[in-house]
């Protein structure tokens, strides 16, 4: 047995969990202090004082950019809640009908029997039936898809209540308007990872009660969590992805290249959809997609805990190491997060992105400290991991290299990521400089540079897989891909800095801000990006070695003992599986261009047709680009969607366990490559416009202000850019995890009845 008693492993996961919710509240409460209302003129003439003398608006009346912030963050705020609530209505009944499906399926494996039965893994046990597994799985289910859609949905929530008092600090200095961003992104980080490990913690309690000793059915049926939470981030990512991608390239195609006026110009009629799709897309999309990894690779963890030595011998610390892991990465964070707001004041805009990146080396470093601790206190000295039917005796000190290796690769894959998409390197000013010579050049040498950004990471993903499966076999990955996402809260946190920071330049252009002050919200924004690239980054690094993990849990599950790639059976599905992701990417893209279509056909109509709207004394229609929006993502959310659903069930019941198996290796080796590569372009090609935009050095100054012909090319090479970086690559890593966690939830049935071609011939 480890050092820590079950007692005590069931206070501290909690505690931990409870002091993210803490902290996350606090930091609320601090970003609650920055008044979006006018108040009476006695404060209104403090405020006056606060702002720096030389920054006082040219000419216009503090009152009135306060008010006007205040309506735009209104308009954005009421169009991302009724977004999401129209598109959580229709994932209600998705959820229904599928956790119907997760029921029969599973339910019909022993035909419907409640008698308990021999274990699945260890014979002279007596298990619950496998009704009982069919009725956890499926509530276990409706949690994960629960807390996923509550996850998105406090993040968007957040977010809009930030982006305004973020432009407001603006004024102040850029110092105060990075914190304001920040914090509101810690906020979504430590809620996200304190309710994913709560609501975790507190179903596999529940469960007990009814599953007693039978820890094998506990914790199989706990891999539904899973499969609920990245269901739910599936269609969040692509209806948002889509949602934010029509706007955005609407108004880019017709305000920036037509009319030549500026990105968030108020006279533009798609200006608050394009704002509003930041925060469905990068913030809800983002916050259900990290919470669906966290989830998934703490039930890999789980499910081959259970039926190694942890499992047989009822070692409940032990047993909890996943979940420990997280509550020392929660703890991790918040010390992290300090830095970046109390200890370090930011004076100038060169200092903003390195204090992100700073924020990702402190909360790696100290937690490679927090695994050692937990490694030794929670784990026996020596114990077996079930290995494809044979046990491999593994070490303490063992699991603390996995986990360890996990986080540092995510590091590196961060690191390599900002690299390549930061304006602050060759890479992307290579590509800016590629416009001179018009937009095709500009799109040759992205699509290159999204291709070379592929290698590193790959590589460091290669090593952690070697390193980890070596020491402790699956059980290694699954712990790799949690050490990959045990710093989510601080990973989370500069992640939604970025759309926080774009909408709060969105509002300073919409409400007349001075140049000064969008130029400031431009750095920000500029920062902002690169850490979104960095997120995703992490992303679909944890979405391979989760994958992975839930690829070893279903082969372990399904019963097969090797995958030989030499079978037709497996190699067919090899090929099939590396095709999924360009079949996925093509619906996701083509559902964004005619959408965009759509939208840019109503934008000209607008301009075309409503009398003083370029002269800006007429309003535009903001109402009916937002409804274009949301109307397309509702829509062509659902092929995408059905694809990645469908093609476990169909390949398993038809095909069999081991097509399945080829499958979901060929749709990990491929969709990683093309999720990187899709990421890295979008996030170069918007930081080369950037970098021309802002004429920060000699160079970017040669290539022109805003509407040179340079200039132009980088707007073309961004559009292109803009479904490839926040719908295509993004929700790649979610068909990776989600088509693996099915197999594994539906393990069962197809193991029994699954191959129903090849019974047949």
């Amino acid at each position: 047995m480890g050092m820590m008693s079950e007692a005590l492993t069931q206070i501290l996961i909690p505690l931990a969990a409870f002091i993210g919710i803490g902290f996350a509240l606090l930091q609320w409460f601090l970003v609650s202090k920055v008044r979006v209302s006018c108040g009476s003129k006695l404060e209104s003439e403090h405020n006056d004082k606060l702002i720096e003398e030389d920054e006082q608006e040219e000419g216009i009346d503090s009152d009135d950019v306060v008010t006007k912030c205040a309506d735009i963050q209104k308009a954005i705020s009421e169009g991302a809640t009724s977004f999401l609530f129209t598109e959580y209505k229709y994932l209600g009944i998705f959820m229904a009908v599928f956790g119907a499906i997760i029921f029969l399926f599973l339910g019909s494996v022993k035909s419907f029997s409640t008698e308990s039965e021999p274990c699945t893994f260890n014979k002279e046990n007596i298990c619950k039936p496998a009704l009982a597994n069919a009725f956890f799985t499926t509530i276990a289910f409706f949690l994960g898809g629960l807390t996923s859609a509550l996850s998105g949905f406090l993040g968007m929530k957040i977010a809009t209540y930030a982006n305004a008092r973020t432009t407001l600090e603006a004024r102040k200095s850029i110092g105060k308007a990075f914190i304001i961003a920040f914090r509101s992104g810690a906020v979504m980080g430590f809620l996200l990872a304190a309710n994913g490990l709560l609501v975790l913690y507190i179903s596999i309690n529940l469960f007990k009660l009814y599953y007693g000793d039978d820890w094998e059915g506990l914790y199989e049926s706990i891999t539904g969590y899973g499969l609920g939470g990245s269901s739910m981030a599936l269609f969040g990512r692509v209806g948002g992805g889509i949602y934010t991608k029509a706007a955005d390239v609407g108004a880019d195609l017709v305000g920036k290249v037509e009319r030549n006026i500026p990105e968030d110009d108020p006279r533009n009629p798609a200006v608050i959809a394009d704002n509003v799709g930041d925060n469905v897309g990068d913030i809800a999309g983002m916050g259900s997609d990290l919470f669906g990894s966290y989830a998934e690779s703490s039930c890999a963890a789980l499910f081959v805990a259970s039926i190694s030595s942890f499992g047989s011998s009822h070692d409940y610390s032990a047993m909890s190491y996943p979940l420990i892991i997280s509550s020392m990465g929660i703890v991790v964070c918040l010390i992290t997060t300090l830095f970046a707001t109390d200890m370090f004041e930011i004076k100038n805009v060169t200092e903003i992105e390195p204090s992100l990146k700073r924020q990702l080396l402190i909360s790696t470093v100290l937690m490679t400290v927090g695994i050692a601790f937990v490694s030794f206190f929670a784990l026996p000295s020596e114990f077996t991991i079930f290995n494809f039917g044979s046990e491999k005796v593994v070490k303490n000190w063992h699991l603390f290299f996995c986990v360890s290796i996990g986080l540092w690769a995510g590091l590196v894959i961060g690191y390599t990521t900002e690299y390549y998409t930061s304006s602050a390197y060759s890479p992307v000013q290579e590509v800016a400089d590629s416009c001179k010579t018009g937009a095709a050049t500009n799109v040759i040498f992205g699509l290159a540079l999204g291709y070379k950004s592929v290698i590193i990471p790959i590589f460091a993903i290669a090593a952690s897989i070697y390193v980890s499966f070596s020491l402790a076999a699956m059980y290694g990955i699954a712990v790799a891909a949690l050490g990959m996402l045990s710093t989510i809260a601080t990973g989370l946190a500069i992640d939604a800095y970025g759309p926080i920071s774009d909408n709060a330049g969105g509002i300073a252009e919409m409400a007349g801000m001075s140049h000064s002050i969008r130029e400031r919200t431009d750095a920000l924004d500029a920062a902002g990006n690169t850490t979104a690239a960095i997120g995703k980054g992490f992303a679909i690094g944890s979405a391979a070695l989760v994958s992975l993990a839930l690829f070893g849990a279903y082969v372990s599950r399904a019963g097969i003992k090797t995958v030989d790639v030499l079978s037709p059976k497996v190699f067919i599905g090899l090929l099939v599986g590396a095709m999924l992701p360009y079949w996925f990417s093509a619906m996701t893209m083509k559902s964004v261009g005619s959408a965009a279509l759509k939208m840019v056909e109503e934008v000209r109509r607008q301009f075309n047709s409503i009398p003083g709207l370029m002269e800006g004394t007429a309003k535009p229609d903001y109402a009916t680009c937002v409804k274009i929006s949301t109307d397309a993502s509702l829509k062509e959310m659902i092929p995408p969607g059905a694809l990645v659903m469908l093609t476990p069930l169909i390949a398993g019941t038809f095909f069999g366990v081991e097509t399945l198996a080829g499958v979901l290796a060929g749709s990990l080796v491929s969709g990683v490559q093309v999720a990187i590569s899709a990421s890295n372009t979008g996030g170069a090609w918007d930081n080369a416009k950037k970098y021309i935009e802002a004429g920060a050095t000699e160079h970017a100054r040669s290539l022109g202000p805003k509407g040179s012909d340079a200039h132009k090319a980088a707007v073309i090479g961004d559009t292109v850019g803009d479904p490839l970086k926040d719908t295509s690559g993004p929700s790649l890593n979610i068909l990776i995890k989600l088509m693996a966690v099915e197999s594994l939830v539906f393990a069962p049935f197809f193991a029994t009845h699954g191959g129903l071609l090849f019974k047949l011939l």
